[in-house]
């Protein structure tokens, strides 16, 4: 089944382009292999960041080190910002009726009075 709203993959396509997963099926080896390597890229980047805060505390921390610290900061933010948009771009629209239907939260939440 293709999806309406392709999925933004978590790795680049072949010439670094945006790669993108059209179907619905959330279960299929391709969103289950992009739902792990989200999950690696996001604990990656926590673990970094950790590395991070204690190298900067190290006052004995080089130049060049710091610049090798500050280019793996900045691929993770990347990933992590990559993960959100393509999250943030399967969230159901506030009050679609399709995604209650199938179980799936929406932003709407109450009633209207």
């Amino acid at each position: 089944m293709v999806s309406a709203n392709p999925r933004l993959l978590p790795w680049p396509g072949p010439a670094g382009q945006r790669s993108y997963l059209a179907t619905d099926d959330g279960n299929s080896p391709l969103s289950q292999l992009a739902d792990e390597m989200e999950e690696v890229q996001l604990q990656t980047g926590a673990e970094l960041l950790d590395h991070a805060a204690k190298m900067l505390e190290n006052q004995k921390a080089n130049a060049l080190e710091l610049r090798f610290l500050s280019a793996r900061l900045c691929e993770a933010l990347r990933d992590a910002l990559r993960v959100a948009e393509s999250r943030g771009e399967r969230l159901p629209e506030p009050g679609d009726e399709d995604a209650e239907r199938r179980g799936l939260p929406t932003s709407a939440s109450g009633t209207s009075g």
